[in-house]
């Protein structure tokens, strides 16, 4: 069996391979835009004009963060 997919922290072993970041932040329920969001596979931040082209290697080490607004 291939190995997870890490997403901030926790393994998944539940999405497909052939993944790409974009597939992944709307999985995540964010913008699909990008608004706000940087992702970085395995400690590469990846630029939002890539991530339809990106697709995540099994075993990568993703994080998805997402600015949000607070006082």
């Amino acid at each position: 069996m291939a190995p997870a997919i890490s997403v901030n922290g926790t393994e998944r072993d539940d999405l497909p391979a052939g993944l790409t970041v974009a597939d992944l932040v709307v999985a995540h329920g964010l913008p699909a835009e990008g608004r706000g969001v940087a992702v970085a596979v395995d400690g590469e931040v990846v630029p939002r004009g890539q991530w339809p082209q990106v697709v995540i290697p099994e075993g990568a080490q993703v994080e998805l963060v997402q600015a949000i607004q607070g006082g």
